[in-house]
Parts: C-alpha cells; sequence; structure tokens
C-alpha cells in the first residue's frame, strides 16, 4: 500500500493569526499595505485555509498573503511577489533574469507552463567565451562572470505579463504597485542582503552605476539600515503604466542594450567587465514560450514539471523513476539514501549528454522519462556497493528494458550554473497553485545596474556550455536559451494537487527537490521534516557534495556502501513548498534555517 499524505492538526501561532486576521475583499491591492518599514514576522511553518504562500524573504510572503486575503489569485499573489523579489533580493532575481512558471489550474485540472528563460543574442558567436589568443575558454572568474558577454534577453517581464493574461484577474500594474512602494519607501537590510553585498563588493566596485546603489560611500548597506531604491520604483511604474512593450521597447530597452555594449566600468578597474553584443531589437523579439510540461507517475503521484531548455523536470523525474524499480518503503534510511546517490548519478549522466534548448537539439525527453528506460538504468544500480564514478550515459533513444553491461567511465562537464536564484510557492482559496522559479543566475548577476534603471542584469550566459562543441547540446547558440536546473514541481494525487515545491541552488536544485520527494513519499516524513532534513547533491562524481548535517548524520553508513562525502559549509537548496490536504487544509512551509530562514503564510490560520 502506497503512503498518502496525512492530514496535518498544528495550529498556526497567535501573533500570526492577528496579523492575518480581517476580511478578504475583492478590491484591488492597496500600496498602503506596506508603507511600513517593521520587518513582517519570519514563519517558517503555518496551516491553515483560504490560501498560501511561500518564499524566501518576509516582505515578499507578506505582499503575497496581502494579494490573497484582497481576492487575488494565486497567480497574482506570484507576480506580485515576484515584483518584491527584484527589490528585497535584487541579486537572486529581478526584472533583468528569467525563469519558469508552473500553473495549475483547478477548473481544467491541467498542469501548464510559461518558459521566460534568457535567450542569446542574435549577435553572438558560438566562441564568445573562447580567448582567441590562447584557443582556450577564458576563465569563468573573473572573466566571464562579470559584464556584458554572458547577459542573456532577459524573460521575466514577459513571463509576468503573460501569466497574469492566461490565469491572473488583476492587471499588471496592479501586480507591480506593492513592490514598487517597497522600492520607494525602502526595506529593513538583513544579514543575507549584507553579506551578499560583501561577497559581490569587488566586482560592484568595478561599474559605477552597481556602485551607486549598493555600495552608498563605498560601503554594504548596514544591517538594521533601511535601503531604498527610486530608481527602481520608477522602472516599475514606466512598465506599469506601459505594460512590457515599455521594457522590451523603447528607451529602457536602449538603456538595457547600451549597458550590454558599454557597460558602465569604473575608472581604474583591473577587473575584466567584457562588453556583450545585445541589441534593443534582441529585445524586442524576445518571446516567452508556453510549453507542455514534463511529468512521471511514481508510487501513485503524477510530478510534474518544465519541460527543456530546463533540465530539472527530466532529471528529476529519472531519477525517480530509476528509484521506483526498488521498494524502498521496506528499507532504513541510509539504503534509501544510497539508491538516491546511485540514481541520481545515473540521471545526471543522462543530463549532461542530453539536456539543451529543445527548439534547438534533438532532447529525446520521451525516453528520458520512459519506464522501460528507467528499468534497463537501474540494471546498473548495486543495492549494496556504489559504483564507480562517474558513470556512462544511457541511450535513451534504444532501449528494451534488457539489463546492459556498464560503459566506459562517463565524463561530468565543468558545470559554471551558481547556486543563486529564488523560488517561490502559491496557492489560492480556489485550489489554483502556481510554483515559480526565477533567477539572475549568479549572485549578483553581471553585475551591471542598468544606469539610472535600479535593476541588475543577468549573467545567464554562462550556463551555456563554457568551450563549444558541434555534439554539445547545451553549446552556445544565437537565439537558444541556456541549460538550466530550475524544477519547479507540482504533485498531483488523482488529478487534485497535494504539494508544490521547489527551490533555488544551481544544479543542486534537482537534488532538493528529489530529496524532498524522497523524504515525504518514501520515508514518510511530514513536509515540515522534509524540508528541514539534511541535504547531499550527488551528481555523478566520485566525492558527493554534502551539508555538515547530513554527513554526521550518514556519512558512516554511507561509507559502508563505498560511497566519498564531501562537507560543504554552504546550504544546498533553500527551497519553499505548499502542501494540500483533506478539506483543502494547507501547510506552507519555508526553509527554517538556510539562508537565514523563509517565511511561510496562510490566509485564514488552523484555530485562529
Amino acid at each position: 500500500m502506497r503512503k498518502k499524505f496525512p492530514v496535518r492538526s498544528s495550529a498556526a501561532t497567535g501573533a500570526l493569526a492577528l496579523l492575518l486576521a480581517g476580511a478578504i475583499s475583492a478590491g484591488p491591492l492597496d500600496a498602503a499595505a506596506t508603507e511600513t518599514k517593521a520587518e513582517p514576522p519570519k514563519v517558517p511553518t503555518s496551516t491553515g485555509y483560504g490560501g498560501a504562500v511561500s518564499s524566501l524573504d518576509p516582505v515578499v510572503s507578506e505582499i503575497g498573503l496581502q494579494m490573497l486575503r484582497r481576492g487575488g489569485n494565486a497567480t497574482d499573489a506570484a507576480v506580485a511577489m515576484a515584483a518584491a523579489i527584484g527589490v528585497t533580493d535584487p541579486y537572486s532575481a529581478g526584472i533583468g533574469g528569467g525563469g519558469f512558471f508552473v500553473h495549475y489550474d483547478a477548473a481544467s485540472g491541467e498542469v501548464e507552463t510559461i518558459d521566460g528563460r534568457e535567450t542569446a543574442p542574435s549577435a553572438i558567436e558560438h566562441d564568445a567565451f573562447i580567448d582567441p589568443a590562447t584557443g582556450k575558454s577564458y576563465p569563468f572568474y573573473p572573466d566571464l562572470v562579470t559584464g556584458g558577454v554572458s547577459v542573456g534577453v532577459p524573460g521575466t517581464p514577459a513571463t509576468w505579463e503573460r501569466a497574469l493574461d492566461r490565469w491572473g484577474t488583476r492587471s499588471l500594474s496592479e501586480a507591480l504597485r506593492p513592490a514598487t512602494n517597497v522600492a520607494e519607501e525602502g526595506f529593513v537590510v538583513d544579514k543575507l542582503f549584507y553579506e551578499q553585498t560583501l561577497l559581490n563588493q569587488a566586482r560592484f566596485q568595478a561599474l559605477t552605476s552597481t556602485s551607486d546603489l549598493f555600495l552608498p560611500g563605498g560601503q554594504a548597506p548596514a544591517i538594521g539600515s533601511v535601503f531604498r531604491n527610486p530608481d527602481l520604483a520608477q522602472t516599475y511604474r514606466t512598465i506599469a503604466n506601459g505594460g512590457v512593450e515599455a521594457f522590451y521597447e523603447g528607451a529602457l530597452a536602449q538603456d538595457i542594450a547600451a549597458a550590454v555594449q558599454a557597460p558602465p566600468v569604473a575608472a581604474g578597474t583591473t577587473l575584466p567587465v567584457p562588453a556583450g553584443s545585445m541589441t534593443a531589437e534582441d529585445l524586442a523579439a524576445y518571446e516567452v514560450v508556453d510549453r507542455d510540461p514534463v511529468s512521471v507517475s511514481y508510487r501513485g503521484y503524477d510530478i510534474f514539471g518544465m519541460a527543456p531548455p530546463a533540465s530539472g523536470g527530466t532529471t528529476v523525474g529519472e531519477t525517480l523513476n530509476i528509484l521506483e524499480q526498488f521498494d524502498l518503503g521496506s528499507q532504513d534510511d541510509p539504503a534509501v539514501l544510497h539508491h538516491y546517490i546511485e540514481a541520481s548519478a545515473l540521471a545526471f549522466a543522462d543530463r549532461a549528454a542530453y539536456l539543451g534548448d529543445g527548439d534547438f537539439v534533438d532532447v529525446p525527453v520521451a525516453g528520458l522519462l520512459d519506464d522501460t528506460f528507467a528499468k534497463e538504468r537501474a540494471c546498473l544500480l548495486d543495492p549494496t556497493t556504489a559504483a564507480a564514478k562517474p558513470v556512462t550515459a544511457g541511450d535513451a533513444r534504444s532501449y528494451d528494458g534488457v539489463c546492459a553491461t556498464p560503459g566506459a567511465e562517463g565524463i561530468v562537464p565543468e558545470d559554471t550554473e551558481s547556486p543563486s536564484t529564488t523560488n517561490l510557492t502559491a496557492v489560492d482559496r480556489w485550489g489554483n497553485v502556481v510554483e515559480y522559479t526565477l533567477t539572475l543566475e549568479q549572485i549578483g548577476g553581471s553585475g551591471i545596474v542598468v544606469p539610472g534603471r535600479g535593476f541588475i542584469l543577468n549573467n545567464e550566459l554562462t550556463d551555456f556550455s563554457i568551450e563549444y562543441s558541434a555534439t554539445d547540446p547545451n553549446r552556445l547558440e544565437a537565439g537558444k536559451r541556456p541549460r538550466s536546473s530550475m524544477a519547479p514541481t507540482i504533485v498531483l494525487e488523482d488529478g487534485r494537487p497535494v504539494l508544490a515545491l521547489g527551490s533555488p541552488g544551481g544544479s543542486q536544485i534537482i537534488n532538493t527537490v528529489t530529496q524532498m520527494l524522497i523524504n515525504r513519499i518514501d520515508l514518510g516524513m511530514t513536509i515540515e521534516e522534509a524540508i528541514a532534513a539534511p541535504r547531499a547533491a550527488p551528481q555523478n562524481s566520485v566525492r558527493t557534495i554534502a551539508e555538515q548535517a547530513f554527513v554526521d548524520s550518514y556519512g558512516t553508513a554511507l561509507t559502508g556502501y563505498g560511497h566519498t562525502l564531501r562537507p560543504t559549509a554552504n546550504a544546498i537548496g533553500a527551497a519553499t513548498a505548499i502542501e494540500i490536504g483533506p478539506g483543502g487544509r494547507l501547510t506552507a512551509v519555508a526553509e527554517p534555517t538556510r539562508l537565514g530562514g523563509g517565511s511561510a503564510r496562510v490566509v485564514w490560520p488552523a484555530g485562529s
């Protein structure tokens, strides 16, 4: 018998109940709701009814909550939250970046997605990252990270417009209003914002517009101070008044292109800040893509995610398909985690071999997610002993489920995808669900603030393979979208949503989402336990990166299987999730400690 998601019974705190008390109206969101500079509470878990939100920032979650309380739906809340992220977490996401938007429509019962990934400029050359003097790739840091050469055409504003047009009830102007207010009035600087500013100090000092905004007086804004971004507030007003055309055409598009082609380099800087080739015509030509989701069935649940150019949906799905060949429910935790590490290695080998932008390369999605292919790959998983890493990719275009002889040692390509990005989750009173992951790539993106506009441009083109190969599915090409590990995921049972989750973290996003699903479904953890549990990030390497708490808990047992763990002081992922239980009871969770903890809120707290 498969395990069901049980009903939750924990109640929200009295303080939260008082904060959220009040009637819900159908009127537009009032900007005055966010005028206070007092930080909303960080609440890692909330239970209740009537809708819920979860993000990594309390101001963002407060804005989403207020949108739901005033009658907005999950899409309205998600767009308002994403706009606020561009203000309070500008180094992770914003209108200068892109992302993937996954939506469950309660009326139709369908899961639908929007691909708002950035695209390579039309004039970029496939050897843009190669030093002609040496014939070798430029060093990733510092040469490629900062500057215009790595900036892709942003997709985030177009994603917001498309989502609201398809599923929203509020205008883009209304959705932008609360974030505009926060940008104008300011927010309280926390430890994470301060530390990420310091992390980027050398890069930011190399660019005049960036240092003027984020290093006032040459220093990072102090913890507890109020940070304001009036230029971004005005940019949001420009988009609110003119629609996304005001971003992709006209003066704003010209400013973006100029910043890419001639970055505002500070006098005397020694940091490489290479120029890019993006034009205003590239911006005007950008389009989001409505894509069918990918899905797999796992122990009675239907797991939906993003199709290529995202690699998250297929790699999470393939890992689960391989694991489904084994009875994990009868095994202890170390045995389950051994299977997780081995299945992940096999799926990551296939990710490297096949995943790229499906509009440019032939990605065998059907094969990668076929149960017969999973059975064939599972033959290589020894339940008692770790395989030598890296393992080789399978043949996702020709398979019959018959166990194959392991091939020669595989290759792990260099992965330059940054463990930055952010994620949010929203569920409304009607049962609509949004899982949205958005990013700038590096923490601080390209480092370029568009002068006078208040936002950072992405450096997503570094997600392409740095060295060009005609056989590499993730090779750099004009107009192409780089491969992404983002994995916004919605889980259905009997056609109804029971869980939505996602995470930032670069390629470790895939591990975070997969491990949370295993924790919840196979290990029987509550969703609160599943998000808090220590994590490992197996990616087909000789050593598996793992949080210290994971090493402390499972290191000895997993060493017995032949695994080598490499502890990291950094958090692996920073997830958000909402579980939908019987009777519409919602359990919203955010990270309790990673990256300082997130904030999960419900409209009507249980027990209030």
